[in-house]
């Protein structure tokens, strides 16, 4: 996988926020692959077999062991590159059996430990930055990954906190990361998300994400992320920000063209 991509379309990391059945997955997987080789978009395949950073006790994924064998079968039958997340240090060499890109999540974003354990692998390292974290702090993420002996790196904005239960997303911080030379990508969906608004669980408004997701490519990112599903109000994890899969295709046409118009992409 190449991230360097100044002049060239962005990478696509989509998926179902949590693996909740194989077939699920398979189907979202299997339907991604050919919109994005239609399309010609890198597409990385990203789902999470544990959901732990929840405010209550709630679904949280298939476990550790069944979802990476589902996400093996992923990347054999389909040849796509994986992407999920890691909680704990001890999970790191375990999943890098199996993934790309090893995630780690905005709540454990300053966690030092999981941070140069994944970084020890060998793979590429997603850093979703903390709601609570300013775009320059970053370059923090960057020095841990460097000092466990690796440049393999990706800078994910994910919205910041104001106030409760509501995120805005500075678009400036992507600029900002980017002077951080760096990968820079933009996560549509979860930046819709209203953290403990529906009785602790929560909320979202998928309706949103298209209008952040223009903004972002016209600001200029490398990535764009999007958690997509077959039918997102049964989902056990974010149902209200994840995109239906059967929408994805119109949204990424249109990312594609202010892409080209941004990068100057011929």
């Amino acid at each position: 996988m190449v991230f360097n991509r100044e002049h060239s379309r962005f990478f696509l990391i989509a998926g179902p926020c949590a693996i909740e059945n194989r077939e699920m997955v398979l189907e979202t997987a299997a339907e991604l692959k050919r919109v994005c080789s239609d399309l010609s978009i890198d597409l990385i395949f990203k789902s999470s077999f544990d959901k732990a950073n929840r405010t209550n006790v709630s679904a949280r994924g298939i476990g550790m062991k069944d979802g990476l064998t589902i996400l093996q079968e992923v990347k054999d039958s389909l040849s796509l590159p994986i992407l999920t997340d890691v909680h704990e240090s001890w999970q790191c060499d375990e999943v890098a059996r199996v993934a790309d890109i090893l995630q780690i999540p905005a709540f454990l974003s300053r966690q030092t430990d999981l941070i140069q354990a994944a970084a020890r692998t060998g793979k590429v390292v997603n850093v979703k930055k903390g709601q609570f974290m300013a775009p320059w702090d970053m370059q923090g993420v960057i020095n841990k990954v460097r000092e466990a002996g690796s440049e393999k790196v990706l800078l994910t904005e994910r919205g910041s906190s104001f106030g409760y239960g509501n995120l805005v997303v500075d678009m400036t911080s992507l600029v900002e990361m980017r002077r951080l030379g760096k990968p820079v990508v933009f996560d549509a969906t979860h930046s819709v998300q209203k953290p403990s608004s529906q009785a602790g669980i929560t909320g979202g408004n998928r309706e949103m994400v298209p209008y952040l997701m223009r903004a972002a490519l016209a600001v200029g990112i490398d990535g764009l992320f999007l958690e997509v599903h077959p039918n997102p109000p049964a989902a056990i994890s974010d149902a209200a920000n994840q995109l239906y899969l059967k929408d994805i295709r119109p949204l990424l046409e249109q990312a594609i063209e202010i892409d080209k118009v941004v990068k100057n992409i011929k």
